[in-house]
């Protein structure tokens, strides 16, 4: 079967490598000139089953409201009244900031996650990828008493749907990651995943991307994708700035702009662009930096190592799809980073960077057929991306080849909204 795939970003590039090794001929069209330009190039860079507890919970409102009107807050609106769209986006999403709904939305997207954690391992037993990873778990810590007793209920909901999460002490803490010794007074405790992993997004898509190709994966970069056209409720082809593209399946993994292609046929996705920012840091030898990746909980910020770059990234603007760089949010993150570690020093060599992470109001990512024939959809990741990209492109390829997919599929489709 011939299956054309929207999109050559993580999701996108994963799903083109499921559908080739089930067989398929496959296409990808992408706007860039390369795989991973966009919301993969530069993200925080952690493959995080850990991350699986939802935005939406009760207590996201109240820190929404304190944030209000702090230009480097965690989370920012803008023009929240001038924008229809994020009206409609905010109303689902409070109607899911309650406790049932947090653990029902937590274990639809662990129950991915996990998955797609292990398929990343068995492709790396399948081909030689060197992006930098590192299996040396994610270490969240916490300093304010109150969000790590939260943390830690959120912790045991997930160990019941099959991640192993442990509650460290601050010393625990700083056994684990000795870099964070500067601020172990501040630290109240910690929770480790010791099976999540981190690594470079942008060379992951990149080099497997180089793998597709090698199979026989047909890369149509620099093509604007126009219109998926439909007659008679299936599609016919996809319409490009240069041509008409044709295939017996359609696979749309274009992040944040997937609702503009599929709105004129009556598919609402409730996908907003969720604007986060990265620095990269480089460390010099002997630089008493981090090694295992970390999450602060506070901040809402990521660290990643790559040998001798470290990668940290966070917060969120909610404001249209705009990916200009906001330095005062920038500065932000950089500032935290050095209160943390202070042997780390900042020079003109520090890079940085935004993307538009494509955040569903319920934080699960939509994944299956659509209503449309030979049209599936597989968008709506958010921060976890890459954390579920192996996982949601096989079940992907599994539907496509009419084979059973490896997990349940219910509450991942775009029905639920």
């Amino acid at each position: 079967m011939r299956v054309l795939v929207l999109g050559a970003g993580v999701v996108g590039t994963t799903t083109a490598f499921y559908l080739e090794k089930a067989g398929h001929e496959v296409v990808v069209l992408d706007r860039q000139n390369a795989p991973g330009m966009e919301t993969s190039f530069a993200n925080g860079g952690q493959i995080a089953a850990a991350h699986a507890d939802p935005w939406a919970s009760p207590a996201t409102p109240w820190k929404a409201l304190k944030w209000l009107g702090k230009k480097d807050a965690p989370l920012l609106f803008h023009s929240l009244r001038f924008d229809p769209k994020l009206w409609a986006w905010c109303i689902k999403f409070l109607a899911n900031c309650t406790e049932r709904r947090t653990e029902i939305n937590t274990e639809r997207t662990l129950r991915v996650a996990l998955h797609s954690r292990k398929c990343l391992k068995e492709l790396r037993k399948e081909i030689e990828l060197d992006y930098d990873h590192r299996e040396e778990g994610i270490l969240h810590f916490y300093r304010n008493s109150k969000e790590f007793e939260l943390a830690v209920k959120a912790a045991e909901t997930m160990r019941k749907y099959g991640l192993d999460r442990k509650v460290l002490s601050p010393q625990e803490c700083v056994t684990t990651e000795p870099a964070l010794s500067h601020v172990k007074d501040e630290l109240v405790g910690g929770i480790y995943s010791a099976h999540d992993e981190s690594g470079d997004a942008h060379k992951f898509t990149q080099q497997l991307g180089a793998v597709c190709r090698q199979s026989g994966v047909e890369f149509k970069f620099n093509q604007n994708i126009l219109e998926i056209v439909v007659e008679n409720g299936k599609v016919v082809g996809v319409k490009t700035d240069q041509n008409l593209v044709k295939a017996d399946a359609y696979v749309v993994c274009l992040g944040s702009y997937s609702p503009f292609l599929l709105r004129p046929h009556g598919i609402k996705l409730p996908i907003y662009p969720a604007k986060g920012y990265s620095v990269t840091i480089p460390v010099k030898k002997n630089a008493h930096a981090p090694t295992v990746s970390l999450t602060d909980d506070e901040f809402k910020l990521v660290f990643s190592r790559y040998n001798d770059r470290l990668r940290v990234a966070g917060t969120a603007e909610l404001g249209g799809y705009s990916t200009d760089v906001n330095m005062l949010r920038s500065r932000f993150i950089l500032n935290k980073t050095l209160d943390l570690f202070p042997d780390l020093r900042a020079s003109q060599d520090v890079s940085y960077w935004a993307g538009l992470r494509p955040k569903t109001p319920d934080s699960v990512p939509i994944i299956g057929k659509s209503s449309i024939d030979s049209l599936y959809l597989n968008t709506g990741h958010g921060t976890l991306g890459w954390t579920m990209s192996c996982g949601s492109a096989q079940v992907i390829a599994d539907l496509i080849s009419a084979n059973t997919p490896q997990i349940e599929l219910s509450g991942l489709g775009y029905e639920r909204f």
